[in-house]
């Protein structure tokens, strides 16, 4: 062997035979599925609840401080930016919520036939835009 990796490779199969292992495959190698994708945003909008969370904890340690403090954290949510990023939040937020409820059936053993996955992969989504868009227009009707 020349190199450990090429020795990692090497393996027997079940007849005794010496075989080389396949590699780990990758996203070229198989066809992006829609629970690829989800599983894939619920990693990522788990990233985004932990930053969105820090925006949170910035205003309510602003608030505790001083007027000033507190004046400009609003500035700053309650500019296009500040407001993207939390209408991104929001989405994240919600999306991860019903996901985790999609994964909390799932441990139970429920929803792992194709149409079945498939349709609440969808409902999720779908609830998550519904939510969104209701809690912004519920706030920004409020405020």
């Amino acid at each position: 062997m020349a190199d450990v990796r090429d020795a990692l490779l090497v393996a027997r199969n079940s007849e005794g035979k010496i075989v080389k292992r396949p590699l780990s495959p990758h996203l070229q190698v198989y066809k992006p599925e829609i629970t690829t994708t989800l599983s894939i945003f619920h990693r990522a909008t788990g990233v985004w609840v932990s930053i969105g969370t820090l925006l949170l904890v910035w205003w309510l340690v602003a608030a505790a401080t001083s007027p000033e403090a507190y004046g400009r954290v609003q500035g700053f949510i309650g500019s296009w930016f500040g407001l993207l990023l939390m209408f991104s939040w929001t989405a994240a937020l919600f999306y991860h919520f019903f996901a985790g409820i999609r994964h909390l059936a799932w441990d139970a053993g429920y929803g792992y036939d194709k149409p079945i996955y498939a349709y609440t992969g969808w409902a999720a989504v779908i609830a998550t835009g519904i939510c969104t868009v209701l809690i912004w227009i519920i706030g920004l009707a409020v405020w």
